[in-house]
């Protein structure tokens, strides 16, 4: 009997769903470059990360903020022409690293525990490079929204455009993850704009993989945005674009903001094949920004209907940064100074002048 027993009560054990295994977070240090905090990036540092695994966030500038218990504090001025590389540099130099995930975020991110776990493990699956989707939250004027719409809801969102790239993948700088080899490409890049379309440029080149996180970076968008806030940004945008990928600039008003002028050419023609067409494209468009807003989707937040509209708004910001950066060719103005703007976004200093601009 007894020997009966343990046979079926071994049966039955193997027969059992395999326990999973407990799942182990890597540790990893969180590093928020950052120079003059708004009210909401004080407000992102002091929140919590709901990371369950050992977590240690620095933030770097040359100021102590006003910060939340458990998060430290490096004084940092870096002399070089892209603080934030400066910053990042600074820090890398000066902390011990070892056996440690290396994250980098802007302080204008929300942090949360999906979006660490989602820039740690590709780094940890030997990616050279992690990115995640800039993705604006709870805008509820007219500039914030068509910012918003621009990168939720187009094809300029960060989702499709890690889709859609040939080559050097879409990256934006806002969240990374950064492996040893990233950090080598780092180190060459602190006089540089648009550093981190450089950085995925200079992987790339070295066959290594750029990954995008499952979880996007959430950034919350202050009420009352004044219009020159965006267009300024995405102005800057544009004029790095132009710097690094000067084929892909000139295709902007076709790829990535074709309704509105063809919208104009419908009416100065008249024809209504032309008409069909555009409103083939509209609805096309319309669908595409529904779709984006599923996988762009906010927990708790009830604005799936802006989807319908704010994709237009947000070509129509980007056709006019687009517009204002074929005045400012040759020079870009970044953090109160003006710079020469070379090929690749590399930076010389020409003059001193404080735009008021944020970074």
């Amino acid at each position: 009997m007894a020997g009966g027993f343990s046979a079926v009560a071994l049966a039955r054990l193997l027969r059992r769903a395999p326990v999973p295994a407990t799942r182990v977070l890597p540790p990893v240090l969180l590093l928020r470059p950052v120079d003059a905090p708004t009210p909401q990036e004080l407000e992102n540092l002091a929140g919590a990360i709901d990371y369950a695994g050992p977590l240690e966030q620095v933030v770097l500038s040359p100021y102590r903020p006003r910060l939340a218990p458990g998060v430290r504090w490096l004084p940092s001025d870096p002399p070089a022409p892209n603080r934030k590389v400066g910053h990042l540099l600074y820090a890398l130099d000066t902390l011990d690293t070892r056996g440690r995930v290396v994250l980098a975020v802007d302080a204008d991110v929300a942090v949360t525990g999906a979006l660490v776990e989602g820039l740690a493990a590709p780094l940890v699956a030997g990616a050279a490079l992690s990115t995640a989707a800039p993705t604006p939250i709870g805008a509820v004027d007219a500039a914030g929204r068509a910012m918003a719409g621009l990168l939720r809801y187009t094809h300029h969102s960060f989702r499709a455009l890690h889709a859609m790239s040939a080559g050097a993948q879409a990256v934006c700088g806002k969240a990374l993850g950064l492996s040893v080899q990233a950090v080598e490409e780092l180190r060459g890049l602190s006089d540089h704009i648009g550093e981190d379309l450089e950085l995925a440029k200079r992987l790339h080149a070295r066959g290594l993989e750029v990954a995008l996180s499952a979880a996007p970076a959430w950034v919350p968008v202050a009420p009352g945005t004044s219009w020159r806030v965006p267009l300024e940004r995405f102005t800057r945008w544009m004029q790095v674009l132009a710097s690094h990928r000067p084929a892909l600039y000139p295709t902007v008003p076709l790829l990535f903001t074709p309704t509105v002028p063809l919208v104009l050419l419908a009416l100065a023609l008249g024809e209504p094949a032309v008409w069909l067409a555009v409103g083939a494209l509209v609805v096309v468009r319309t669908l595409l920004s529904l779709r984006l807003s599923v996988l762009s989707a906010v927990p708790g937040e009830a604005r799936r209907g802006h989807a319908l509209m704010d994709w237009l708004t947000g070509e129509g910001l980007l056709l006019a940064a687009f517009a204002a950066s074929l005045t400012r060719q040759g020079t870009v103005t970044w953090r109160g100074h003006t710079y020469a703007l070379l090929s690749g976004g590399r930076m010389v200093r020409v003059a001193s002048q404080w735009s008021g601009g944020p970074g």
